[in-house]
């Protein structure tokens, strides 16, 4: 390749399009420098350079918006259009590159070099050229808008290259591609990458003029059958004989005039068979009719189950069922008395709120055995589509009912008990917020016309008994909540605890291990040791796996000693069965040195102890707080250390105390999220203990939180905290006076075992939280109370 002279020339730029030499292309010419240009160039005579644009939207390109190689053109004809757009008609002439622009207005100039191609003559060019010439004739079969002047060159004599550059504009490639073979200047390699190009449009043309030639092979084949069968149809007739497919069709109509249903799901289900009846068995659409009216059929539009409204009966049931839950047995007994004065009464709403293994699940399979209703469980854990609720549109490929209607064709009624299980832990994303969908679900007012998207007919729901359960209540969205009547499943005590697995969970696993009651027998002070040091949690679960792993290994003593008498396994053989004990009280051993305090908290699955730590350093009376704390409980650290400031001598602290100490505080099991208002009494007394040297009360736990002032604040989940301080052996709880009302819904034998101590300030707590008196200091009070 050699360069030759530099040229100064206008420049054209060239928005999705690239111009060859020796091609004839018509441009249309709309943006102000270039009219100015053309109009110019035309005047004088002037030859122009193509360059393509690397962005096409840009609309004032500069220097770097252009390739650098382009074609020098020369003006054959010229066409204003209207006053602002012009059309001209351009002849590429030769290959040159820019090497800058020298002029931006009123049009842009620039200062070009020629370049001279680099030739090759080998073997492999002259049959790359044959191949190239092969492959363009059968492309311009493929179009028959192609003009016949285009056969006719390819059959005139032709260099390589020239070749190369004619066949470039007909093939549907891009810009970029198009600007890389007018930038290839080795001949040999610009006929290779036009080749690659040229086959693979050959391919898809190929293909598809063969997929157009198969389809319309399909549509012929298609009538034909048709006709065919139409002719069989007849036939058969009159020879009195019927198809499957006749015997279906009358099948369906049977079961349409068998079915009870709802005037407007007549309707439709008719309409939907007038169409199938016109349809032929290969048509897609036909299965797509066929399963909707096989799911419409199968729907209890008007199929109920006789509730048994006898409440001794379902009081009975329940108590053999469940021990305990006295709160959700006395709302169902309600409800079947209301029910049995009126007869239509719609289904109450009801949400069952508390940790796992407390019987939430199991509670509603019991109340459908008492009703004599069918069960219908939907998990709606981890559901993140609400056309899990509503129902898939039937134009979606697999389209489905939502699980409701999907529940309602299972059971075959449309009035059973149906468990909503995990309702708070439904998530949301881009397809939508299931939570949402279950307004119209839950909602006694407009339930009785729920519409499913896949069925497109109004359902009546208000029959249904929805039970819905939950951890916790926080995740559930407000206008979903206010829906549902909540019902509070703390947890049980130890006693209880004891009594379920004596009577259900003990007797239920030797059933499911194969042991007869007569061979293995596991004593109450087993059970309890169970409970108390296996065992860390409100429900029974984990209680049940343990009994679930004395029966494996006594099955094993069973099978392999042979034994035929009873294996009775009492409190000295739990170490044996389960190992070294995973709990123990740590009241004692905890809290037994100053600055270590006892609080109550609040958890997802039930309540919990939490200890609170306090040290002091040499320092200048800085505080640090750690433990993963959120921000409200580090508020609460705050306003806890500012009140003790405030009233020092009262505590028998001089007023400067804090100024020669760093305090540390720190809530252990620092991996663990802790946050909520209910532990500013519990800093506040682990730091009174910590800077008086006197040790809290080693029985004593406590929760409340505190104000500026020094006045408690009442807080939540009282229940869950005092059966966690229950079972940690706690004597003493100190809470704010203003829950002293909740304790009408903590269990007796709690009542009964523990001491509660009300407080509204916090100037009360130190006589019952500590294990000595304080002595104020005979001084005057810098801050009023």
């Amino acid at each position: 390749m050699s360069l030759q002279k530099n040229l100064f020339l206008p420049i054209l730029p060239l928005r999705n399009n690239v111009l060859f030499p020796q091609i004839v292309i018509p441009l249309p010419v709309g943006r102000d420098k270039s009219i100015s240009l053309i109009r110019e160039a035309a005047a004088k005579e002037l030859r122009i350079v193509t360059l393509a644009q690397k962005d096409h939207e840009v609309n004032e390109p500069n220097e770097n918006d252009l390739y650098r190689i382009g074609t020098v053109s020369r003006i054959l004809k010229v066409v204003k259009i209207s006053s602002s757009s012009y059309s001209v008609i351009l002849q590429g002439q030769e290959r040159v590159r820019l090497k800058k622009v020298t002029q931006n207005e009123p049009f842009l100039i620039g200062e070009f070099e020629t370049i001279t191609e680099i030739t090759s003559s080998d073997t492999e060019t002259s049959a790359l050229f044959q191949n190239m010439k092969k492959a363009a004739k059968r492309m311009i079969q493929h179009m028959p808008e192609m003009p016949r002047e285009v056969s006719k060159i390819l059959e005139s004599p032709l260099e390589p290259g020239q070749l190369a550059d004619f066949v470039t504009p007909i093939m549907k490639i891009s810009t970029e591609n198009k600007q890389k073979i007018l930038g290839s200047l080795h001949i040999k390699e610009r006929l290779k990458i036009v080749l690659t190009f040229l086959t693979n449009a050959l391919e898809v043309e190929e293909v598809s003029k063969k997929i157009s030639s198969q389809v319309k092979k399909e549509i012929d084949r298609n009538q034909k059958e048709f006709y065919l069968r139409q002719q069989v149809k007849a036939i058969r007739e009159e020879l009195g004989e019927y198809d499957d497919d006749n015997s279906e069709i009358k099948e369906f109509e049977a079961q349409i005039e068998k079915k009870k249903l709802t005037e407007e799901a007549r309707k439709t289900i008719k309409k939907q068979f007038s169409r199938l009846q016109q349809m032929q068995p290969s048509s897609s659409e036909y299965g797509v009719i066929r399963t909707y009216l096989d799911t419409l059929l199968e729907l209890p539009w008007l199929d109920s189950s006789t509730d048994n409204l006898d409440i001794k009966h379902a009081k009975k049931i329940l108590d053999n069922e469940h021990y305990g839950l006295e709160k959700v047995k006395e709302r169902l007994i309600e409800f079947l008395a209301v029910r049995k004065l009126r007869k239509d009464m719609k289904g109450p709403i009801l949400c069952l709120v508390g940790p796992p293994g407390v019987g939430k699940t199991s509670l509603g399979r019991s109340i459908a055995h008492a009703l004599n209703r069918e069960f219908a469980r939907i998990s709606l854990g981890g559901v993140h589509d609400e056309a899990e609720i509503r129902g898939h549109r039937r134009t979606y490929v697999g389209a489905l009912p939502g699980r409701i209607i999907q529940a309602l064709r299972k059971v075959k009624t449309n009035n059973p008990v149906m468990l909503l299980d995990e309702i708070d832990k439904i998530g949301q994303d881009r397809r939508g917020d299931p939570q949402s969908a279950l307004l119209e679900v839950l909602d006694s007012e407009q339930n009785d016309s729920f519409s499913d998207h896949y069925i497109e007919i109004p359902f009546d729901l208000s029959k249904i008994l929805f039970i819905a359960n939950a951890n916790q209540i926080d995740t559930i969205s407000s206008p979903l909540r206010d829906r549902m009547e909540v019902i509070e499943l703390p947890g049980y005590t130890a006693k209880e605890k004891l009594a379920i697995l004596k009577q259900f969970l003990v007797p239920k696993q030797l059933k499911e291990h194969g042991i007869d009651e007569k061979l293995l027998s596991i004593t109450n002070n087993a059970l309890s040791k169970i409970i108390d040091n296996y065992t860390r949690e409100a429900g029974v679960r984990a209680a049940e796996r343990k009994v679930a792993a004395i029966c494996r290994k006594a099955a094993v003593s069973i099978v392999s000693e042979e034994i035929k008498e009873t294996l009775i396994v009492d409190i000295g053989d739990i170490e044996n069965y389960l190992g070294p004990e995973r709990y123990e009280r740590e009241m004692i051993s905890r809290v037994n040195n100053p600055g270590i305090a006892t609080g109550l908290a609040w958890t997802p699955v039930g309540g919990d102890i939490l200890f609170i730590e306090a040290v002091k350093m040499p320092g200048k009376g800085d505080l640090k707080l750690t433990g993963k704390l959120g921000d409200v409980m580090k508020e609460s650290a705050l306003a806890a250390l500012s009140y003790l400031r405030m009233r020092a001598a009262l505590f028998g602290l001089p007023n400067d105390f804090m100024n020669s100490f760093d305090l540390h505080i720190h809530f252990p099991a620092g991996a663990i999220p802790k946050d909520g208002p209910s532990a500013g009494i519990t800093i506040f007394t682990t730091l009174l203990s910590l800077f008086t040297g006197i040790k809290v009360r080693e029985d004593v736990a406590m929760t409340g939180e505190i104000t500026l002032r020094g006045n408690i604040l009442p807080v939540g989940g009282i229940k869950e905290k005092t059966l966690a301080a229950h079972r940690a052996g706690v004597k003493r709880i100190i809470m704010p006076l203003r829950n002293k009302k909740d304790l009408i819904d903590v269990a007796d034998e709690v009542k009964a075992n523990i001491k509660f101590i009300f407080v509204s300030h916090v100037d009360e707590i130190p006589p019952f939280a500590l294990s000595e008196k304080i002595e104020p200091l005979k001084i005057e009070l810098l801050v009023e109370s």
